[in-house]
């Protein structure tokens, strides 16, 4: 069942989530995510594998040093892992893990609470 918002609601639930991404789902010693990152580890998490560094850099309309800067940067972070695909050495197989899907665990169950908190306050008389 699609869920429908004026923009306003919309942007008011984009604010509470990057407001409480900031506060509170950024686990100890985690650096804060640029949209771009968020873009890649969303995709990474939610959508099927194989991830390559070439296919992250077709779909996010950027080029590959691009995705290799971002993927720097979630790697020291353990959120996301890089191996070279055996089949061809060419591509860069981007891999989860267990720390990255914490994550994003923890990051839908706090999308779900904001908007759920944002329908009662706009129910609210």
């Amino acid at each position: 069942m699609p869920v429908e918002l004026k923009p306003v609601q919309g942007l008011n639930l984009l604010h509470e989530i990057a407001l409480a991404m900031v506060r509170e789902t950024r686990p100890e010693g985690m650096a804060d995510f640029t949209h771009r990152q968020l873009a890649i580890l969303l995709t990474v998490y939610l959508e099927h594998p194989p991830h390559t560094v070439r296919g992250l850099a077709q779909k996010l309309g950027v080029t590959k040093p691009v995705i290799t800067r971002a993927l720097d940067a979630m790697g020291k972070q353990a959120i996301v892992a890089r191996r070279r695909d055996e089949a061809d050495k060419r591509n860069v197989i981007i891999q989860r893990t267990v720390k990255g899907a914490l994550y994003v665990e923890k990051l839908g169950d706090m999308v779900v609470r904001k908007a759920a908190e944002l329908t009662l306050r706009d129910a609210a008389p």
